[in-house]
């Protein structure tokens, strides 16, 4: 029986690890330009981290986390989403006593959620994350509403849509909270059960829930907006200058409820509105959450924060057409004849190599036909021909495959030679 791969896995191949490779550079400096430093945590934490930081009243932590428990009983969990871990790290190692303020960080990495896989969604998926702690300026949280779509502007999408809303402060949650009970309470059991359990717990959740999306009364339901107190309406207003400062469009949508608990003040969602991209159309989410840190047992710290799933700005990429520019070319194919040209060959490609030039060469021993069409299929901009006799003479036929053109140059100047066509 043969072995495959996990339900709810992808495997990615080389031809499109390149597209993965850029995707992260790019946003990593787009990070750096606006002093986002890197951060790496572990792949698997304590699965209390997550029950305090995400919500035991979430879908995640309910029906999504792989829990284990490790040889020493230790209650395990691998990292469902990436913020509860950086915040983990940032309480841990006292980052919030650092000089500069705020601490602002990003990270890449794989994460797992046990939910049904379809398009674009999987078990183990790679998100791209910022968080930048220890600030309460409305500016941040435009920033970092900028960074994202910064990243996805620089990678040639432009099908997107900006959805925000306020969550308010904890005054303004309380009363939104009492007003969504009474909303809800008369008619709660026409509602699934976890929206019966979320109703005391966390009733904002409901407004979230996929299964009773289409209830009358979530159509009816009081809007956040309606129950800001001066302070979080001062603050909502002031992220929407600042975006219109910097140009962003965006639309207001008082449904719009992030998935976790920690979230208040700003969230945030960047969608796709591109044709046929599916009905999953959500490439971004962020917010605000400023009793994180507070609740994974640091100081009162103040955070914003944002993550993407890389398979599904793939998957928008696509249904824009947009062909990412990866490099696909190869600087020098060498091709021999004849063993002694063989061996002088590795020589000759090492050095090619520590130049930082890209170079290959047969390894198959075959023929000098079969060597031209493995360089043609590697896109090499040259093709270094050396046999017997160009070794005795000290030479090697260098041609261009673009042109056709050929010259022969002294092996002690071939490297030099081939950075030419580098520029």
């Amino acid at each position: 029986m043969s072995i495959k791969i996990p339900r709810g896995t992808k495997d990615i191949l080389p031809e499109d690890s390149a597209k993965w490779q850029y995707i992260e550079k790019t946003a990593a400096d787009i990070c750096r330009n606006y002093q986002y430093e890197e951060i790496r945590t572990p792949i698997f934490e304590s699965s209390e981290l997550f029950l305090r930081g995400v919500g035991d009243t979430t879908d995640i932590v309910q029906k999504e986390m792989y829990v284990f428990e490790d040889q020493g009983g230790r209650s395990l969990a691998l990292r469902p989403e990436g913020t509860a871990s950086v915040v983990r790290s940032f309480v841990e190692n006292k980052m919030f006593g650092a000089a500069n303020q705020p601490v602002k960080l990003y990270y890449t990495g794989p994460m797992f959620r046990y939910e049904r896989p379809q398009a674009g969604r999987y078990r183990q998926f790679v998100q791209f994350g910022i968080e930048a702690l220890g600030s309460e300026d409305p500016a941040i949280d435009a920033e970092v509403i900028s960074i994202a779509m910064e990243i996805y502007r620089q990678l040639g999408l432009k099908e997107l849509k900006l959805v925000i809303n306020t969550l308010g402060d904890n005054e303004s949650r309380k009363a939104h909270r009492e007003a969504l009970i009474a909303h809800f309470e008369p008619r709660i059991g026409e509602f699934c059960s976890d929206c019966q359990n979320r109703l005391e717990k966390n009733p904002l959740r409901i407004l979230d829930c996929k299964k009773d999306r289409d209830h009358e009364l979530m159509k009816t339901a009081p809007s956040i907006l309606d129950f800001l107190n001066e302070e979080s309406k001062n603050y909502f207003d002031k992220v929407q200058k600042y975006l219109g400062e910097m140009e962003i469009s965006f639309e207001v949508d008082p449904t719009l409820v992030r998935g976790l608990d920690y979230y208040n003040h700003t969230a945030f969602e960047i969608m796709s509105s591109a044709e046929g991209f599916g009905a999953i159309t959500t490439l971004c989410g962020g917010g605000r959450y400023n009793g994180l840190v507070e609740m994974i047992g640091g100081p009162a710290t103040p955070g914003i924060g944002f993550a993407f799933s890389i398979e599904r700005l793939l998957a928008a990429l696509e249904a824009e057409a947009v062909e990412l520019p990866v490099q696909t070319e190869l600087d020098c194919y060498i091709v021999t004849m004849g063993e002694e040209a063989k061996d002088h060959s590795v020589k000759l490609l090492h050095k090619l190599r520590q130049a930082g030039l890209s170079a290959e060469r047969d390894y198959l021993d075959r023929k000098i036909k079969t060597q031209f069409k493995s360089a043609d299929r590697m896109n090499a901009k040259l093709v270094a021909v050396l046999g017997e006799d160009e070794l005795k003479e000290n030479k090697i036929n260098l041609k261009d495959m673009s042109t056709g053109e050929q010259q022969q140059v002294d092996l002690d100047v071939f490297v030099e030679e081939v950075k030419k066509y580098r520029a």
